[in-house]
């Protein structure tokens, strides 16, 4: 079946062919065809379960232009990740934004309903914002939404994001059941029963463009699932390195897997002095500037951005979250482009961006967890992986392999992960943490009045199609009671009403055991003035904040912190000899506020890095999650009249949001001043707006880290009387 065939029988422009003919979309897929044939572009719900690369994503997009163009409705695409959110958008935009379809983006501010959104006609959005628009009763879902994309389905078996995909796919299925809904995952083992919930067609299927061959090394040797051999000749005595080169000297590129991020790091550093004596002349200078783009991304140069600039310099690259955004985005770009040959990521990376490698190296396949030690990663995990070999054009085959270190490990992989089939998905719905928000969330938003009305929306979501309803009951009510207690709800009879704290709560997006931390918190600013350390353990001893993980040397030196400091804390303190669990959880929070104290206090993310492991990325997500805490805290003290709290909590909120000390505030409001530019302004004298108005172009550009283009855009804002 041709594009144009398609675009021919659903009435769609002629133009759409001819854009995804450009793209290199001329025929489709089987699976596609099939998709078709079950009655995607006639409205029906559908579950695609296909490998990677096969074409879920077209059938959406075909959905949603019929939608927009022949039927003037509104699509809703949902992504896992903020990097996948981007990707889609720039892709979608590229493509159809020349057919007049307006494409929007939304991941973050999640206390605002925008209305504004209502104007794209495709939007794409995490699914925590699209949570946070329906606790918003933002209206326009209901009325003009006609389709709705569920990207990586399988990820409701998360028990972090889960939950949340789950109830807004129930939620969306309630305020406007004439939607149609396409889910799309790779593989997973009962994608029935996912079909099944959501009323829908199901297309699963293994054919894949690029026939994948999974196998295992082990001495210079690849055996296949297929049962194919081949030898790996390259005179490199280490297996992971051998098996890089061997892929870059044959055309190819090369995805490896590896756990933690130090490992990356490392292994990419091996691998760049490999790789770069295969580089061109023409590819060391375009990997040169992209090497530049790297290392400055962050305004200063820290010791990761040096380590991954020199790694790009020689056609490798290390790819975690602990990066900054821009930084990951180059190496992908770099990455597509076939300039870089190797990356070596972390396994976040299967699962957030589309980078189809000739060969995928899946080097660790243990992860360590906690209490249980080294466990093996689950099989859907390693199919995600492995998933991402095999380049559509480029490749006539791709080859997933597994590393064994002695003879007897492989056959044990191959049946371990090769031969056995993804883990069943399931519902992690039924717990307290991930009820507590999304009960709130019904009773507030109006969704629900009385516990019938929970229990029976529950009964709309996967865990009860799953198990059943009366499975959650008592979990439903140990939340409701928690609720009521902490005077977020009230009852009235049968009626379950949200008091103005438990409202509020609801839309700051926060975990209301996050809000019961916060305002007894804040309660007890009414005496002292907060310092700023204790604010910032006041955010982290909420569930909403990730901690840094507390290693066994830093113990003594944390004790001696909380001893000094102590009586600065707003929180009650645990017991060491009682409760050593808690204590060691209140060490962890010190650490975390301690860092965050570090960045907002300008300390270099070098110096950051070096005393807590941790890279940029982890510092500005750590910022960010503090920044919307902060907002919450000020929020919540200004609900309960807590005004000896606000001031500091507003300026505390800013100063995390830009990572300076407060006498900076004023010149960080300038676009283009962040806190490295907006400190050498202030040693150069200029400290106030005023200042900057009096200077010229000439003397402000001979400042260091500003020159002449940032120069001018001051100027031109200055003098624009910019509000603000």
């Amino acid at each position: 079946m041709k594009v144009k065939e398609v675009c021919e029988k659903y009435g769609l422009p002629d133009q759409v062919a001819t854009t995804l003919e450009k793209s290199g979309t001329v025929t489709l897929y089987p699976p596609q065809v099939d998709a078709v044939k079950k009655g995607a572009l006639d409205g029906k719900n559908l579950v695609l379960a296909i490998p990677t690369a096969s074409g879920k994503t077209l059938i959406a997009e075909f959905c949603m232009l019929k939608s927009v163009l022949n039927e003037d409705g509104k699509c809703l695409y949902i992504v896992p990740l903020r990097a996948l959110a981007s990707e889609k958008y720039e892709e979608f935009k590229e493509k159809y934004g020349q057919l007049g379809v307006r494409v929007g983006i939304s991941t973050g501010d999640f206390d605002v309903a925008d209305p504004r959104l209502a104007r794209y006609d495709i939007l794409v959005a995490t699914s925590e914002k699209v949570d946070s628009l329906l606790r918003h009763r933002a209206k326009w879902l209901a009325d003009v939404i006609s389709v709705v994309v569920l990207d990586e389905v399988h990820l409701i078996d998360d028990p972090g994001r889960g939950p949340t995909l789950e109830v807004l796919t129930a939620r969306l299925k309630q305020v406007n059941p004439e939607l149609q809904l396409l889910a799309l995952s790779a593989t997973i083992k009962n994608a029935n029963e996912i079909a099944e919930w959501l009323n829908a067609e199901l297309v699963k299927s293994d054919w894949r463009p690029v026939p994948l061959k999974k196998g295992v090394y082990y001495h210079k040797k690849i055996r296949f699932d297929d049962g194919s051999k081949r030898a790996v000749e390259v005179e490199i005595g280490e297996d992971l390195a051998a098996l890089a080169v061997d892929t870059v000297q044959e055309g190819g590129q090369a995805l490896v897997f590896v756990n933690p991020r130090r490992s990356a790091q490392t292994s990419a550093t091996l691998l760049a002095k490999h790789v770069g004596a295969t580089l061109s002349a023409q590819e060391r200078e375009k990997l040169a500037a992209v090497a530049k783009t790297v290392e400055g991304a962050l305004g200063e140069s820290t010791r990761t951005c040096r380590q991954l600039a020199e790694c790009v310099r020689n056609g490798a690259a290390f790819h975690h979250a602990g990066l900054f955004h821009s930084q990951r985005k180059a190496v992908e770009d770099a990455f597509r482009q076939n300039l870089i040959k190797v990356i070596c990521a972390t396994p976040t990376l299967a699962a957030g961006v589309n980078l189809p490698s000739r060969r995928a190296i899946i080097r660790d396949y243990r992860r360590y967890m906690g209490s249980y030690g080294m466990q093996p990663i689950p099989v859907l995990e390693f199919h995600q992986m492995a998933g991402r070999a095999g380049r559509p054009q480029y490749d006539k085959y791709g080859e997933a392999v597994m590393i064994a270190h002695g003879k007897s490990e492989v056959e044990a992989l191959f049946e371990e992960f090769i031969r056995v089939e993804p883990e069943r998905i399931a519902s992690k719905l039924a717990t307290e943490p991930a009820l507590r928000t999304h009960v709130l969330a019904s009773i507030a938003a109006g969704y629900v009045s009385d516990a019938d009305g929970l229990l029976e929306f529950l009964g709309h979501t996967f865990f009860a199609h799953q198990y059943s309803t009366s499975d959650v009951e008592r979990v439903v009510q140990l939340v409701l009671d928690f609720l009521e207690k902490e005077e977020m709800i009230r009852r009235q009879g049968e009626l379950l009403i949200a008091t103005p704290f438990g409202e509020r709560v609801s839309r700051l997006y926060i975990d209301p055991l996050s809000a019961v931390v916060l305002r007894d918190g804040i309660k007890g600013i009414a005496t002292r003035k907060p310092t700023a350390l204790a604010l910032l353990h006041l955010i982290c001893h909420t569930p909403n904040m990730g901690l840094l993980y507390l290693r066994q040397h830093e113990y003594s030196d944390l004790e001696l912190l909380y001893l000094d400091r102590a009586g600065e804390l707003l929180t009650p303190a645990p017991d060491p000899r009682r409760e050593p669990e808690k204590f060691e959880g209140l060490l962890a929070e010190l650490k975390t506020a301690q860092m965050i104290q570090m960045w907002l206090d300008e300390a270099r993310e070098d110096d950051i890095h070096e005393q807590f492991g941790i890279g940029a990325g982890d510092i500005r997500r750590a910022a960010d999650t503090a920044k919307w805490l902060l907002y919450a805290a000020h929020e919540l003290a200004s609900l309960f009249k807590v005004r000896a709290a606000l001031t500091s909590l507003r300026k505390l909120h800013d100063r995390v949001g830009h990572g300076v000390k407060e006498e900076l505030l004023e010149l960080v409001q300038l676009r283009g001043i962040g806190r490295v530019r907006a400190r050498s302004l202030f040693k150069a004298g200029y400290r106030k707006l005023t200042d900057l108005k009096r200077a010229t172009e000439e003397e402000l550009a001979k400042i260091p880290y500003v020159g002449a283009e940032i120069a001018r855009s001051i100027k031109q804002q200055i003098e624009a009387g910019k509000n603000f």
